[in-house]
């Protein structure tokens, strides 16, 4: 769109091309007063992930895969109506989207390596554990006769 405030990065140079951003504007139901019942408002940004040819392909399998329950026919939709301005929630819409491609695009964590309890700190909570065990068996009912 002319004047957007640019491309809205997902990671890297990976941006999301404004030719395959499907907007559609309806009359919000948020703040405005009298004015939410004139205008057209909110915001409902499509963008189709199943046929983009700007991702990466393993991006677009990783996304694909993670937001498969957010998807309808391979379509994301995100919506925005927090602003008065159509303008505004424009913008918060394409965060959002560019937000949520990027989460679900992200590479999957590292495996977490096992480590082992050094024997040192072991040893020290043993020893601790017993020396707790003597005091409480200092104080059995038996000597206080």
């Amino acid at each position: 769109m002319y004047g957007m405030s640019g491309p809205h990065l997902i990671r890297g140079s990976v941006s999301l091309p404004e030719a395959e951003l499907m907007w559609r504007f309806s009359r919000s139901s948020g703040p405005g007063g009298q004015h939410v019942n004139t205008s057209d408002s909110q915001v409902e940004l499509r963008f189709d992930l199943a046929r983009t040819e700007a991702l990466p392909e393993v991006w677009k399998r990783r996304a694909l895969e993670r937001l498969a329950s957010r998807l309808v026919d391979g379509v994301i939709s995100v919506r925005a109506s927090e602003h008065r301005s159509q303008w505004r929630n424009r913008e918060a819409a394409a965060v959002r989207l560019a937000a949520l491609l990027a989460e679900a695009a992200a590479p999957p964590p590292r495996p977490r390596r096992p480590t082992r309890v050094p024997r040192g700190i072991n040893e020290r909570r043993l020893r601790e554990k017993k020396q707790r065990s003597e005091t409480k068996r200092g104080r059995s009912a038996k000597d206080w006769g």
